[in-house]
């Protein structure tokens, strides 16, 4: 079955107590998916990257057509289940609550093993994606994005590192793509590049929460990851 159908029965379930607010479904996540911690992860995902888009939307004020095609890269939804994603993506948009007790409801939804919070890198992936889709990053969204990653406990030179992913590699230090510092032995960088290759491995994603239909989301960072590695080898044999 696929996560649609699962997340479209579960926005069915809650919504005639949508009145409670988008904060309130993250505890509905944890209870009504609570026998399988696996579709529960891929569930919260899925609400947290829908809501989350919705509120950064908010945040400069202008949704444009080029964030909402950002948003269907994404988001392959069915024709029959896009009236449950609109019907979450309105009430987001619209709740009083603001983005930042959203965010550490969905840090708390986590878990304290680290393989389930690294879902929530993927999270802030996926809204940097959207972000920068009308051509760059406007400074209430660089805000926003900053302070998501605050909340979900991203210190501030792991935070570096997923911005430069998202910019041009013609400005940004490759080795900060990486997570590493300037001027390491090669073999180091290798062996960080290699980590990095294994970690985004689709297998390990799906594993750790990311639904199939989302894989999308990693296609840009496993791209800029190559493409720094291959800037920083170029430059070592030319050295």
């Amino acid at each position: 079955m696929s996560i649609w159908d699962r997340l479209g029965d579960f926005i069915a379930r809650i919504s005639s107590s949508a009145s409670s607010g988008v904060v309130a479904l993250v505890e509905a996540v944890r209870t009504v998916f609570s026998g399988d911690a696996d579709l529960r992860r891929r569930v919260a995902f899925s609400v947290a990257m829908i809501a989350l888009s919705a509120k950064m939307a908010k945040a400069d004020g202008v949704v444009t057509q080029d964030e909402v095609r950002a948003f269907q890269q994404i988001f392959e939804v069915p024709p029959e289940e896009t009236r449950h994603v609109a019907r979450l993506f309105d009430l987001a948009k619209q709740d009083v609550a603001g983005f930042e007790a959203y965010a550490r409801q969905m840090a708390n939804l986590c878990g304290s093993g680290y393989s389930n919070c690294m879902m929530l890198e993927d999270i802030l992936d996926g809204l940097f994606h959207i972000a920068k889709a009308d051509g760059m990053i406007h400074e209430r969204e660089a805000d926003f994005l900053h302070r998501i990653a605050a909340i979900f406990s991203i210190d501030e030179e792991h935070y570096q590192s997923i911005l430069a992913r998202h910019v041009d590699l013609g400005t940004a230090d490759p080795y900060a793509v990486l997570g590493v510092e300037r001027g390491r032995p090669f073999e180091e960088v290798r062996r960080r590049y290699r980590k990095l290759m294994q970690d985004n491995h689709p297998d390990r994603l799906i594993a750790r929460g990311l639904p199939q239909e989302f894989i999308k989301i990693a296609t840009s960072r496993v791209a800029a990851i190559n493409a720094a590695y291959e800037t920083i080898e170029r430059g070592m044999r030319r050295a």
